[in-house]
Parts: C-alpha cells; sequence; structure tokens
C-alpha cells in the first residue's frame, strides 16, 4: 500500500485509520521511528506480556523436564579429549 501524505506546518502527518486498522495503531500507542539512508521507516512498538513468556518457560522446561539434570562438579575430572580417544 503507498499513501501520499502531507506534512504540516509544525512537520505533522496524519496516517489514515485504514493503515491504522491494518497494522493495529491505537490511539496512546507509541510508535519507533528509524531512518535507513533517505527512508522513514514508522513501526509499532512491540509490547510483550512478561506473563505469557514465563508460562511459555513454564511449559518449555515441563517438555524437557525427562533430561538428567547436571549436577555441581559433575563433569569435574573429564576432559574433552577423553571423549574423542578411541
Amino acid at each position: 500500500m503507498t499513501l501520499r501524505l502531507e506534512v504540516g506546518k509544525k512537520g505533522y502527518i496524519i496516517i489514515p485509520k485504514s493503515v491504522r486498522d491494518l497494522v493495529g495503531i491505537k490511539e496512546g500507542d507509541t510508535l519507533i521511528l528509524s531512518v535507513s539512508g533517505n527512508k522513514i521507516i514508522l513501526e509499532p512498538e512491540k509490547k510483550v506480556d512478561v506473563n505469557i513468556i514465563l508460562k511459555k518457560f513454564e511449559a518449555h522446561e515441563k517438555r524437557i523436564s525427562y533430561a538428567k539434570k547436571p549436577k555441581l562438579g559433575e563433569l569435574e575430572g573429564i576432559s574433552l579429549e577423553e571423549e574423542f580417544e578411541g
């Protein structure tokens, strides 16, 4: 989608509602502005819900719970070279 926008007196632009709806921008949202060469890029700031991440970690931990958990000092005295001797 390509649109033509006019820059206002103080540098303001208006992002059309159809574009805001398309990318999920709502009033009060924060946008990230970056410049790449001679292009201006506006992106909605990604919001992270810490509770969702914690639940994903818990689910992952359950999936790998069958694996043996190492104990401190368990590999002391073992060298990598011993693994390849044959």
